[in-house]
């Protein structure tokens, strides 16, 4: 708001409203910043007077001042040559979910999607900013997560999803009890030759994992677990249609497949639908993401769904830890059933 004064326009300022409240100029930064050294009278006195002449504190200016920012930098990573719109949808939710975490805790949230090697930037925190960063998006980018385990070796305040590597601090599903539960429904079903499709040996360390749960599974249930389906394509979704046409092809028995991701497991869907493969009388499939989409698939996928709110708040929380404060985090899992597992 502005006043006239001597007929030029007037900004008001902290001045005018310890003026008008009867204190110092200290003391309404202190009572608009929630200083508990205000007592609650004094606090009123100022935030009414604030009111009446429209003066709102900069809370980013103040923040500055005492070394913070207000705002958490989240970074989603994509493939060299594709846009955002090439995306896994998987991505999108978690940065929805982590936008939401930091809101909650009152943080702007800065977004950056980066995949070109002479683009990348990841020194918010050294640049003053951002008070953390959050780093998200396809292991399949190696330039880039080289990038950013360089970085995160000059800082602490930096938390990763989707990290091919294990020497920074991490925040991931709980894979191993993801691939348990998507194997358990498929052979409560009945399934009994399950196969796993997904390269456990890739970046993507969490198919390694989701293969280990896959495993144990198997055992528990007293059946042979196969070595892991590793099939080629341009993209997931092609991979899992590719992966149908191998086993068809091969003459192997099938009766149940757990895809390491969603988006292979409905490219599987639209294989079987074109073979006329009943799913899932014939086959039970079972994805792993909670992309909403499956919801939309012909049959609707089952898949393993990560508490999306939770991960958000936690690699929030991790990125604005203190240090020696952080660990590796696990995100719980649970299955979502719909009809393409019996």
């Amino acid at each position: 708001m502005k006043k006239e004064e001597n007929g030029r326009p007037h900004r008001v300022t902290s001045i005018d409203v310890a003026e008008r409240a009867g204190v110092s100029q200290s003391t309404v930064s202190r009572a608009l910043s929630g200083s508990e050294t205000i007592t609650e009278a004094t606090r009123r006195r100022v935030e009414q007077a604030a009111a009446e002449l429209g003066y709102h504190i900069n809370m980013r200016a103040a923040g500055l001042r005492k070394g913070e920012t207000g705002t958490i930098a989240i970074v989603v990573i994509g493939r060299d040559g594709q846009g955002p719109a090439a995306m896994n949808p998987f991505y999108y939710s978690l940065l929805g979910s982590t936008c939401a975490a930091a809101a909650e805790r009152g943080y702007e949230a800065l977004v950056s999607f980066q995949a070109r090697e002479d683009e990348l930037f990841g020194h918010y925190v050294g640049r003053r900013q951002a008070d953390g960063v959050v780093v998200i998006g396809t292991a399949s980018n190696g330039p880039a997560w080289d990038y950013f385990r360089n970085v995160a070796a000059q800082s602490q305040a930096i938390a990763f999803w989707g990290s091919p590597f294990d020497d920074a601090v991490w925040v991931r599903s709980d894979n191993l009890e993801g691939g348990r539960l998507a194997v358990g429904k498929l052979i409560a079903g009945g399934a009994k030759e399950v196969v796993f499709v997904g390269d456990p040996n890739s970046s993507q360390r969490q198919f390694r994992e989701r293969y280990e749960g896959y495993r144990n599974a198997m055992s528990e249930a007293g059946l042979k677990p196969r070595e892991a389906l590793v099939s080629e394509g341009a993209d997931r979704v092609t991979q899992g249609r590719n992966s149908v046409i191998a086993l068809e092809e091969s003459g192997a028995k099938f009766d149940g497949l757990f895809f390491a991701c969603d988006a292979m497991a409905l490219g599987a869907l639209e294989e079987l639908a074109a073979r006329s493969v009943a799913v899932p009388e014939q086959v039970g499939v079972v994805g792993f993401d909670g992309l909403g989409s499956g919801a939309f698939s012909n049959p609707p996928l089952t898949t393993v769904e990560p508490d999306f709110a939770e991960a958000g708040r936690l690699l929030v929380e991790t990125a604005l830890a203190g240090e020696g404060e952080r660990a590796e985090r696990r995100v719980p899992v649970r299955l979502v059933e719909r009809a393409s597992a019996r």
